[in-house]
């Protein structure tokens, strides 16, 4: 059983089921292995729990970054960077669910160390929203928030066949890009 496989069984049961309500005897089940087995891979749940979250914060921060690589002009790399952010967790439901899950039930080490790896991603849209030519009134935090906030809880709503992840992340930068515009 390689590491990959088992970060992908893991991510489709905390999806599933929850961090708390999945057991390292389903994921091995899942994984079709011993639960003595994963131990070889991770010393324990909150080890396996971190690198399934880890995964999932590479792989869509190096869909952000490649998008945002692409423009200089501020608003353009703002859409491109939800639009990668939005394709990201809907191309994967697994790692979005786990992404977008609530930490605040976790253990206090656990939650810290989530909510840091959480932070360096989320960092590129600090910076994202720092560039905006928004009214210097405007609090960039909430405003950056609102946005993240709209774009996670997408995976909760979103059903293929609809919208494509591009047209929707589109519409709510412009939606938020008009409003800032509207208050000059």
């Amino acid at each position: 059983m390689s590491r990959g496989k088992l970060l992908a069984v893991s991510a489709r049961l905390f999806a599933k089921g929850g961090f708390e309500a999945t057991s390292m005897r389903d994921i091995a089940g899942g994984a079709g292995m011993l639960a003595g087995s994963m131990y070889y891979h991770f010393r324990s749940k909150n080890e396996l729990i971190a690198a399934v979250y880890e995964a999932g914060v590479a792989e869509i921060g190096a869909a952000v970054d490649a998008a945002i690589g692409r423009s200089r002009r501020p608003w353009t790399r703002l859409e491109a960077a939800c639009v990668a952010h939005l394709e990201a967790l809907l191309a994967d439901r697994a790692h979005a669910a786990v992404m977008t899950a609530d930490l605040s039930r976790l253990e206090s080490n656990l939650r810290r160390r989530l909510v840091a790896m959480r932070d360096g991603y989320e960092q590129r849209f600090v910076e994202l929203v720092a560039a905006l030519p928004l009214p210097s009134a405007r609090d960039r935090g909430l405003w950056r928030l609102q946005l993240l906030g709209a774009l996670n809880w997408t995976p909760t709503w979103y059903r293929p066949g609809g919208k494509s992840p591009a047209a929707i992340a589109r519409a709510m930068v412009a939606a938020l890009r008009q409003s800032a515009i509207e208050r000059r």
